[in-house]
């Protein structure tokens, strides 16, 4: 007698427990995290639609998971193309202990994929290590923007970086190369900011009443006659913030690309050997998430940055610094 063959058993839908470790995340964020490759439409398609459930309930794409919580996962499918290859990347290490992670970041690496990048930063520093656990962006940098920045191994660690960052419990200063004489040692620059976005998709912002509040501290270190180091303090964290902030106040960033000015940066292009934007993330401040310690960290200038200092102190008469004022532009 012929018998047919058995069909494959159809996938069946599993039950995660949420560990300690994962307490207080989003449902979405746990799952993509869980299901990798999986596309974000079809998990948040899943949950609208009560596939996934806690408890043996329905939650929407917000909840926050709780440890102990049981959450049933259905089948689901995976993209029919390739996946996508994302290289181990391994990059200077400035401060790392079992929670947190900060790196000195290249400039022209994202710190995220999406939005026509492939990949970033914590892609490719997951990559390099597929042992940990957890693994997260405590905040952003700019592509072209260098320097240090933070990531999460814990989730309470995440949780306590993103609440210090909301708060103004940390101290981030940055090296900016700005076209100008900028003359003042201590300059607050109060201007609203929003976003927008260009016709060919592009993301922008722009000064506008209409925008949230932010907060810059500016001050001059070096001048060059007519160039300026100076160093800038966040004191919210808003997109594109140092960068419009100066480009507002008269003082764009040399090579930047989407506020500054292309004669000065094909100039330093040429002149200076200088192919990125002049913005260095050199300083961080603050109580470590979970112990408490004081840290201090730092990431000197990259080599691109410092010579091109050098070569305008070579180039440039020199100027006496600027006389400490606190002037402040609202």
């Amino acid at each position: 007698m012929q018998t047919k063959p058995l069909a494959p058993a159809a996938p069946a839908a599993r039950l995660v427990e949420i560990d300690a470790e994962h307490d207080g995340q989003r449902l979405d964020n746990f799952l993509l995290r869980l299901c990798k490759g999986v596309p974000k439409s079809h998990l948040y398609k899943a949950i609208r639609g009560g596939q996934v459930r806690v408890n043996r309930g329905r939650v929407p794409v917000d909840y926050r998971i709780q440890a102990g919580d049981l959450v049933r996962v259905p089948p689901l499918r995976l993209p029919t193309q390739a996946p996508r290859f994302v290289p181990a990347g391994r990059f200077p290490v400035v401060y790392e202990d079992d929670a947190l992670l900060v790196i000195d970041k290249p400039a022209g690496v994202a710190a995220h994929g999406g939005s026509g990048v492939a990949f970033g930063v914590i892609e490719q520093l997951r990559a390099a290590r597929p042992e940990a656990r957890f693994l997260e962006l405590a905040h952003r940098l700019d592509r072209e923007t260098s320097g240090l920045l933070m990531l999460a191994k814990k989730r309470s660690a995440l949780v306590a970086l993103h609440a210090m960052l909301r708060e103004g419990r940390s101290t981030k200063k940055y090296y900016a190369l700005v076209q100008g004489d900028f003359q003042n040692a201590r300059q607050h620059i109060r201007l609203p900011l929003l976003k927008w976005t260009t016709k060919s998709g592009e993301r922008r912002v722009r000064v506008d009443d209409a925008g949230l509040s932010a907060h810059t501290i500016v001050g001059a270190c070096e001048r060059y006659g007519g160039y300026t180091l100076v160093e800038a303090e966040l004191r919210t964290g808003r997109t594109h913030q140092i960068r419009v902030h100066l480009a507002a106040s008269g003082f764009p960033i040399v090579g930047d690309d989407k506020y500054g000015e292309d004669a000065v940066r094909d100039l330093f292009a040429r002149r200076y050997g200088l192919r990125r934007m002049f913005l260095h993330a050199h300083s961080l401040a603050l109580a470590h998430p979970l112990s408490g310690e004081p840290l201090a960290l730092e990431a000197p200038l990259p080599p691109a940055c410092a010579d091109t200092l050098v070569q305008l102190r070579q180039g440039a008469a020199r100027v006496p610094p600027a006389r400490a004022t606190d002037k402040d532009s609202a």
